[in-house]
């Protein structure tokens, strides 16, 4: 039923035990072990994508063998600067369950580095209309009649608003996702962050020329783009990216603003209550911009769960595959929410209204 194994994964064990024991543990919230990787990575291939200005970009593809298949792929987009790797159980998971499933990363990110990011031109825009972009590209390509569904995570949710051919996808499931509207975020957590995301970062982005996240611990290094953008995101994403850039004498933001009202497929947003980045109203204010979807806003608390964290991260962590992941599950099967899933629904918002 698999694919053969990926040489990638046999030939480079070394590099991948280097990765998981240091840089990837320092990933927000992660939590893995070498030998549960390898397990999922023999069901990985490694993947190039080229997008339309000519970068390259690195990821994987979990393909089932037959050529009339007739299940769906699903993309996952992921939230800034965290590796496509920490979704590798996740996208197992799905695989298992009979989905194809591809992970990349953006420009600038781990499989998608240059050798130096000082200099190195990426922005959020760049991370949505061209590199999931490409992803969508090479899966109508590749896999053609199969429906396409995108899982995206915190900022990976707001890239597909931006992806030129983002009318393509079936099925929507975000999670934790929004563009990082300072005001936003949560109450008790504001001002730490504000701090954090808004005055240190890009401090240290100036002094580097890039911002270096992993001696921090924090999550990858950043391209200055990326930074620029997060750092300086007003109430109106249109009013903060590509303010200085014109295509036919209108200014590029509001074309991008347009675009995401070419998105007809039905959204599960969840939001997790102990996620200060994901609140409500951050969470809604993105999705008021999907005007032409049908819009579902989730919320799950810990408790729900029996446990006392869940935060921006946890989702896709293993231990909640009994708990969490059939919520996800469900929707991108049948674009169904299931009767016993955790939490409450918050907002429902149909087509041709923004709340």
């Amino acid at each position: 039923m698999l694919i053969r194994q990926s040489p990638f994964w046999r030939s480079k064990n070394g590099y991948l035990k280097a990765t998981i024991e240091g840089r990837e543990r320092d990933q927000p919230g992660h939590e893995t072990d070498l030998a549960s990787v390898r397990e999922v990575a023999g069901q990985a291939l490694p993947l190039r994508l080229e997008t339309d200005d000519g970068r390259l970009l690195g990821g994987f593809l979990w393909r089932h063998s037959g050529v009339a298949a007739a299940w769906p792929i699903v993309i996952i987009s992921a939230a800034t600067s965290v590796r496509c790797r920490y979704y590798a159980r996740f996208a197992d998971y799905l695989f298992l369950n009979g989905f194809d499933v591809l992970t990349f990363d953006y420009r600038g990110i781990g499989e998608s580095r240059p050798k130096s990011l000082r200099g190195f031109r990426a922005d959020w825009v760049d991370w949505g209309a061209q590199d999931l972009e490409a992803a969508l590209a090479y899966a109508e390509r590749t896999f053609p009649g199969q429906e396409i569904h995108v899982v995206g995570h915190s900022i990976g949710g707001f890239a597909i608003g931006l992806a030129p051919s983002n009318w393509r996808i079936g099925r929507i499931l975000t999670v934790g996702s929004q563009f990082a509207y300072w005001r936003d975020y949560g109450e008790a957590e504001r001002r730490r962050m504000f701090i954090k995301w808004h005055i240190v970062m890009p401090l240290l982005t100036r002094m580097f020329g890039y911002f270096p996240a992993k001696r921090l611990g924090w999550m990858e290094d950043t391209p200055a783009g990326v930074v620029r953008d997060w750092s300086r995101m007003k109430a109106r994403f249109e009013h903060t990216v590509r303010q200085d850039l014109f295509v036919g004498g209108e200014r590029e933001s509001v074309i991008l603003q347009r675009r995401f009202a070419r998105v007809t497929a039905p959204i599960l947003a969840i939001g997790l209550e102990d996620d200060p980045h994901g609140t409500p109203a951050a969470l809604n204010r993105l999705l008021a911009y999907f005007m032409s979807s049908h819009r579902h806003h989730w919320r799950i608390a810990p408790a729900d769960i029996g446990v006392s964290s869940i935060g921006h991260f946890a989702f896709f962590h293993d231990r909640f595959r009994d708990s969490l992941w059939p919520l996800a599950l469900g929707w991108l099967r049948a674009g169904e929410i299931p009767a016993d899933a955790p939490g409450l629904l918050l907002d429902e918002a149909t087509p041709g209204t923004t709340t």
